[in-house]
């Protein structure tokens, strides 16, 4: 079972993949819905200050926090990477903290600045990511690994069991991360 946080952003986007891969989910709202019945959880892409003051109101941060240190498998798209952030270059808040990387917010611009572009993906191969008003991942601690580049500038990692990407791969028809996700990360 795997818990999209429905707060806010491309949540259904991801149900939608992870459908077609035949992977079973469920929404999460408010701290009910967080059960011991999820396999993995996933934070959408959208607006991380939204998403991050709606998990604290929701009494979900902690929670969160504690079940992606005690293993439970994450996968957070552009403001999930945000969220999961131990570290933002240009932001004070540090909402989940989980991931070792210092994040930069909006790193490619306004909306405006929002491209498509096709990356390599280890273990995935070439990959159409769709950028948009996406951060890129600065520094990594040494537990993080490198997944994915773009312009020179880290795009998506793995550390354990968390996966995190700048992108939006629920944005395209493209299931291969996803599917990554679920073959690597989710046991």
């Amino acid at each position: 079972m795997i818990g999209v946080f429905a707060l806010q952003g491309a949540f259904l986007e991801h149900e939608k993949m992870f459908e077609k891969l035949g992977a079973p989910c469920k929404e999460i709202r408010r701290r009910a819905h967080f059960t011991d019945d999820l396999d993995a959880i996933v934070l959408p892409g959208g607006e991380s200050t939204v998403q991050g003051k709606l998990l604290r109101e929701e009494g979900l941060s902690e929670l969160v926090k504690e079940a992606i240190e005690g293993g439970l498998p994450v996968f957070g798209t552009c403001a999930g990477l945000i969220l999961l952030a131990k570290t933002l270059s240009n932001d004070e808040n540090v909402w989940l903290g989980t991931l070792d990387v210092t994040v930069k917010r909006n790193a490619y611009g306004r909306q405006l600045g929002s491209f498509r572009a096709d990356i390599p993906f280890e273990g995935v191969g070439d990959f159409p990511a769709v950028f948009i008003r996406a951060p890129y991942v600065g520094a990594l601690g040494p537990e993080a690994h490198v997944l994915a580049s773009y312009g020179g500038k880290v795009v998506a990692v793995r550390q354990g069991h968390m996966l995190a990407t700048a992108f939006h791969p629920e944005l395209t028809d493209d299931v291969r991360i996803h599917e990554y996700f679920l073959r690597e990360i989710v046991p």
